[in-house]
């Protein structure tokens, strides 16, 4: 009986073997076997080597006879090679006895938080950091001040600390002490992470008017300016933080040119590289772009971009659906380059917190944090040729290469979550595969049998994605039809996600909560020629139907509550019959909303509300 169970336990461990290798975020780049053991780990040694033409993040990680060595190129890549073995370990202690070789495709791989809108606690940023480098991030892009608030400690001017020039409700009076922002600093560094800050300047400053009575770019501004950068240079040693962002982003003034010349002169003489939005104010040379606009993007398909740049032109998390949003951060095509050069430097994937926030603990889920930001560290470590593909918002048909390994990577995903990640609440589960015949839509009112159809996949559909790639113009009012078959081998009742617009968390524009006993946006589930109507009664029905930009209005201080996206709220219940199975979805467009989505995706609740794949169905 103990010989019957040893070779149980080591069959599971070998299984588990096989499983981590391949399982690892960002992939590797070289994966060597050494046997077909699993064993308990009992010492790790670390090594930096220094070598010539060699990356200086590669790393060597070496698992043999219970013991693993990492030969890192520097003290960064001796992080990761800890990260990967990290992944290997399961959780009684042993991995599987390996060689792995690697290193990243680009040298920028950050995450760029927004706390001057929301401020976020050190410990929830350290948090957030612990995250990025166990996934090889690099970089931590620290939004220090917006509209609401100056979020650093100001000696020279301690007015910019007061709560009474700082938008009401918004985390007024806090701040960051220099001591602070050096302990994150400290913190960063040791998990291979660096600091960029940045200090918008002129645009995103209403505080600062609002305290001084003069705009940002006057000559009073600039001399008010000037001292409370030579303050922060002064606080931060340049070793710590050599690139300082400034911003520069939606704003005019009077002297563009003698304003960006100014502020870029500033950081240059402290000894730090400036890097600026674009658009933007226009940047001297030098200073490195970091792009925002997806048209930018498009463009660099057909010409060079005229010096060093990020891109930042994936998408923001806080804009579009997450369950879009992560598939689109794996196919992106990174810099639209196969890796580094001399300009393409890399990506920072960003979290702007336009809305009030009143439970920090909602912000990742409600834009699909970390999924997205997995799915965005395997694309920048890992870079690539891309793919060609129509739009990068709709999954690609399974029979391109771009399907295949997205489905891959879901599983990965999923993996993670379920191991690595129980802790957050990831609000997604692998979706690719799900098939949609989708009608190309057409101006509201159109009879369906009228309609053509194309088709689709994921969980989630981009239906202005499929107006564009149909060459279909887009108007104010529009409908759309779905559906697809589900197959489930007995009379049963499923759980699945359920929505008809996925609301952006930076303007607020949306149909907001549906009618009590309907769906939002007037949308329709039929089951089997059955109306299928919300599982449970809405808590605030018909509220947060707003068809307007709500920026600097009432409307954004009203926080996002979990029944207001269908990625958070409780799932639907959906029966079944044994057998197949029609879903259709009726999903109209109501106005000119940012996000017209459709999702069904069919989910498994754990007892602890964690989601899950749902067994036992198939699709065609």
């Amino acid at each position: 009986m103990r010989t019957k169970f040893i070779c149980l336990l080591l069959s599971l461990l070998l299984g588990y073997q096989h499983l981590s290798a391949q399982n690892l975020i960002p992939a590797a780049k070289e994966i060597k076997y050494l046997s077909d053991k699993v064993v308990r780990l009992k010492s790790t040694e670390s090594k930096v080597i220094p070598s010539d033409g060699i990356p200086n993040e590669q790393y060597t990680l070496k698992t043999k006879g219970g013991k693993a060595i990492i030969i890192a190129q520097s003290e960064q890549a001796a992080v990761w090679g800890a990260a990967t073995l990290r992944q290997l370990t399961n959780e009684e202690g042993y991995v599987p006895e390996v060689e792995i070789t690697d290193y990243p495709a680009f040298p920028i791989r950050g995450f760029m938080h927004d706390t001057g809108r929301n401020f976020r606690e050190v410990e929830l940023l350290k948090r957030d950091i612990d995250l990025m480098s166990a996934y090889k991030l690099n970089v931590f892009h620290w939004h220090l001040t917006d509209n609401p608030a100056w979020r650093i400690e100001c000696k020279v001017y301690p007015q910019l600390n007061d709560a009474k020039y700082q938008t009401k409700g918004r985390d007024e009076g806090r701040f960051y002490s220099y001591d602070e922002i050096r302990d994150v600093i400290a913190y960063a560094k040791q998990r291979g992470i660096m600091i960029i800050p940045e200090i918008d300047m002129p645009g995103h400053s209403k505080y600062f008017k609002t305290t001084f009575g003069f705009e940002m770019a006057t000559e009073q501004g600039m001399a008010v300016l000037e001292k409370c950068l030579k303050e922060f240079f002064a606080e931060i040693p340049k070793e710590d933080c050599p690139y300082i962002h400034i911003g520069s982003d939606e704003v005019k003034v009077t002297d563009p040119e003698g304003f960006m010349r100014f502020c870029e002169g500033l950081v240059k003489e402290a000894g730090r590289t400036p890097i600026a939005w674009d658009p933007g104010l226009p940047p001297a040379e030098g200073t490195i772009g970091q792009i925002w606009y997806a048209s930018i993007g498009e463009t660099l398909k057909k010409e060079p971009y005229p010096r060093r740049y990020i891109d930042s032109y994936m998408g923001y998390l806080n804009n579009s659906c997450p369950i879009i949003n992560t598939s689109r951060n794996f196919i992106h095509h990174a810099c639209t380059s196969n890796g580094a050069n001399e300009m393409a430097r890399g990506g920072i994937l960003c979290l702007w917190n336009d809305v009030n926030i009143d439970d920090p603990e909602k912000l990742l889920p409600h834009n699909g944090m970390p999924e997205g930001m997995l799915a965005f560290a395997e694309r920048f470590w890992v870079g690539g040729e891309g793919y060609s593909l129509e739009s990068e918002d709709l999954i690609p048909s399974p029979d391109c290469d771009a399907h295949k390994d997205l489905v891959e990577f879901e599983q990965r995903l999923s993996y993670h979550r379920d191991n690595h990640l129980k802790e957050y609440n990831i609000r997604w589960v692998a979706n690719a595969s799900l098939p949609w015949q989708v009608t190309i839509p057409a101006t509201k009112g159109t009879p369906i049998e009228q309609m053509k159809w194309t088709k689709a996949w994921g969980g989630a559909i981009d239906l202005h994605a499929i107006c564009k790639v149909n060459g279909v113009k887009i108007e104010t009012e529009m409908e759309a039809w779905l559906k697809t078959e589900i197959y489930a081998t007995r009379d049963t009742v499923i759980t699945a996600m359920v929505g008809f617009e996925s609301p952006s968390r930076a303007n607020r524009i949306s149909n907001g909560i549906g009618k009590q006993g309907l769906w939002e946006a007037d949308g329709r589930l039929i089951v089997n020629g059955i109306d299928i109507y919300p599982s449970k009664e809405w808590n605030e029905p018909g509220k947060y139907n707003y068809h307007y930009n709500t920026w600097h209005k009432p409307e954004n201080e009203e926080p996002y509550t979990d029944e207001q996206l269908f990625w958070t709220r409780e799932p639907a219940y959906i029966p079944l019959k044994a057998g197949w199975n029609t879903i259709m979805l009726y999903a109209p467009k109501l106005f000119n909303i940012n996000n017209w989505v459709a999702a069904f995706i069919p989910v498994e609740v754990d007892k602890d509300g964690r989601l899950h794949e749902v067994e036992g169905i198939k699709f065609r």
